[in-house]
Order: structure tokens, then C-alpha cells, then sequence
């Protein structure tokens, strides 16, 4: 029950909402984060550096949720000493100096910097975000994890995020295979996009990433096959 709570009180913060043509949501940034001390970054942060870091969340999570990731996923199995794999494809990618991500309401509250974020779509944008209406798109939560310092591994505060993020989205995969598939299979391919903005925060040691996913999967390969 704990478990179910704090992954849900993660998946709160990163609400989105559609309203015609703009994309809105939020973003939270600790202004004493732990992994900071692995960065060299001073704390409490600057309003100047916290702002910056919230626009880089909110055009990684645009991203996510317009473009998504086309994806080729092994499940592994320990028995015969195959790892689980997953290799992700970037489909698309807002920048932070786009012109229609605009910021709104920032605001300080118990130590967490909050900044609503808008981005106006394009027609060829909102096509992408129609089409996942459309496909037969799987829903999925899950909570990866992440190493707050990894050697030459995890060097950059987003890499440390997107390790985490990478971990909840093949959870959510493996999790879907499980429901969809009788038998494991060898392998599958696919896409997955957001459905909101993750919420990312400390939990047992490690930088967590809490998400909601859209999963499309197109191909899959028989374990026999593979």
C-alpha cells in the first residue's frame, strides 16, 4: 500500500493538459537536489539555474509526448544468462529555445521550484497526437530508477534523468508483454510516447522517474524464432 501511495503522489505533479492547440503542464525542481553534490552544482539553486533546468524538463517532456520513441525490447532470461535489453530510437525533440514553448505561473513551495509550461502545436504535431488516439495504444504506469553517479556512465544531470526514465519505460513494456503475450517472447518493437510529465525525486538511495505511457507495439518475435 505505501508503495501504491508514493508512486501515485509521483504521478501527480506531472499532469498535462490539451486545450486546442497547446500542449500545457508542470514542472517541479528541487532547489536542494541530492545530486547536486555529484555535479559540483551549488545549493540552493539560483532562480536563474532552477528556471533553466524546468525549461530542459519541459521541452524533454513536449518531446516525449508529441514525438515519443520508436523502441526494440529482449526481455532476457537469467536461466540462459540472456540480459534484458532495451534500445530506444528518439522520434522528434523540442528545443528549449523554441519559440512556441512559452512559461507561465513560477512559483516556490516548501523548497520546490513549480513552473507551468505551454507549447503550441503544429499541424503536423498534433497529427503525431492524434494518431495515438487512433492506434491500438496500450496504457501503462510504472517507477524506474536510476544511479545518482555512474563514473563515465551518468555525468550529466540529464543523463542521471534519463536513466531513470529509460528504466520506468521498460518496465512499462515488460509489464504490457506480460498482459498481451501467452508465451514470452524473444523480442518486440514498437513505439512509446508520455501520456504526461514524469515526475522524477529521490526514493531508496536512487533518482526515480514516475510515468505514464502510451505503448504501441508492432512487431513481436517468438522466443522459438529468436
Amino acid at each position: 500500500m505505501i508503495k501504491t501511495y508514493i508512486f501515485f503522489a509521483f504521478l501527480f505533479c506531472g499532469r498535462l493538459a490539451f486545450s486546442q492547440d497547446v500542449l500545457r503542464g508542470e514542472v517541479c525542481v528541487e532547489m536542494e537536489p541530492v545530486y547536486a553534490q555529484f555535479l559540483g552544482i551549488p545549493c540552493p539553486l539560483d532562480s536563474a539555474t532552477a528556471t533553466q533546468w524546468a525549461v530542459e524538463d519541459a521541452a524533454a517532456a513536449f518531446s516525449g509526448i508529441i514525438y515519443g520513441w520508436a523502441f526494440s525490447y529482449e526481455p532476457g532470461e537469467a536461466a540462459r544468462g540472456i540480459q534484458e535489453f532495451l534500445e530506444l530510437r528518439v522520434l522528434g525533440e523540442i528545443r528549449t529555445d523554441d519559440t512556441r514553448l512559452e512559461l507561465t505561473d513560477a512559483a516556490i513551495r516548501n523548497g520546490i521550484f513549480y513552473l507551468q509550461a505551454d507549447y503550441t502545436v503544429d499541424d503536423a504535431q498534433k497529427k503525431r497526437i492524434l494518431a495515438w488516439k487512433s492506434a491500438p495504444v496500450l496504457s501503462a504506469q510504472s517507477l524506474g530508477y536510476g544511479p545518482l553517479q555512474g563514473g563515465q556512465d551518468v555525468v550529466e544531470r540529464r543523463q542521471i534523468k534519463e536513466s531513470a526514465l529509460k528504466d520506468a519505460m521498460k518496465k512499462a513494456i515488460r509489464q504490457k508483454l506480460r498482459i498481451t503475450e501467452r508465451n514470452r517472447p524473444g523480442a518486440a518493437a514498437g513505439y512509446i510516447a508520455l501520456s504526461k510529465f514524469p515526475l522524477y525525486g529521490m526514493r531508496d538511495g536512487m533518482w526515480a522517474a514516475g510515468a505514464e505511457f502510451k505503448i504501441e507495439i508492432k512487431d513481436i518475435i517468438p522466443f522459438a524464432a529468436y
